[in-house]
């Protein structure tokens, strides 16, 4: 069955892997959403859940990149080096890896996000879920790209995909900047090691978004080859 499955991806598309996964990374990376709604509103039972859902969509994921790097074909017979493949897999494998690491903090130490950081958290959540779909369009079109072979038109459009997923990369580090100013204003205010998870959480959190653009440079890199 798994390897009917893996022929119709390689059989149905040269970038077809690419895109299988980055469906699956997608799907893992949106699920933070509801959990982060269930972690601000005191939903445990919600929050615990939905973690066990992205743990199992990264490990998912995680799974088909190292099946896709298994069967890839040492020749493509297509304008995109195998190389160049196989590192925006492992960029795509790395976005829900952060998404995984956010989870497990604010699982392990049974975290509360500060009443006042909630509307801006909840705000830079959302942009980093937007980073990730902005990567999928961009990942989504290689397609076209590849059959019109690499026309002006289809790289246009391409690249303005790219220049959007870096203006909402860089939305996200002003806001990551404004939510670490708000969190420096209370910090005699909470426990040191709560602050330092809080940290890391942040940081965690904008690096969904930093690796979804990763995808995109590493992406404008393979076409400019």
């Amino acid at each position: 069955m798994a390897g009917g499955y893996l022929s119709g991806i390689f059989g149905s598309s040269p970038v077809r892997p690419l895109q299988t996964h980055m469906e699956q990374i997608v799907e893992c990376v949106q699920q933070l959403i509801p959990f982060i709604n269930a972690v601000l509103d005191g939903n445990t039972s919600d929050r615990d859940h939905i973690h066990r859902n992205i743990v199992d969509l990264e490990h998912k994921a995680d799974k088909l990149k190292k099946e896709l790097r298994l069967r890839l074909p040492s020749s493509l017979f297509m304008p995109i080096d195998r190389r160049d493949v196989l590192e925006v897999l492992t960029m795509q494998d790395r976005v829900a890896g952060a998404v995984r690491d956010v989870s497990g903090i604010i699982i392990g130490r049974n975290m509360v996000i500060p009443e006042p950081m909630r509307d801006n958290y909840r705000e830079l959540v959302a942009t980093c879920v937007q980073s990730v779909e902005q990567a999928h369009q961009a990942i989504s079109e290689l397609d076209e790209l590849i059959e019109t072979s690499f026309g002006d038109k289809e790289r246009e459009r391409v690249g303005s995909l790219l220049s959007e997923l870096d203006r909402i990369e860089q939305t996200t580090d002003e806001q990551t900047i404004t939510l670490s100013h708000q969190l420096f204003d209370m910090e005699q205010q909470l426990e040191p090691v709560n602050v330092m998870f809080l940290y890391r959480v942040l940081d965690r959190t904008s690096l969904i978004a930093d690796r979804a653009q990763r995808v995109g440079s590493r992406l404008q890199l393979m076409l400019a080859r």
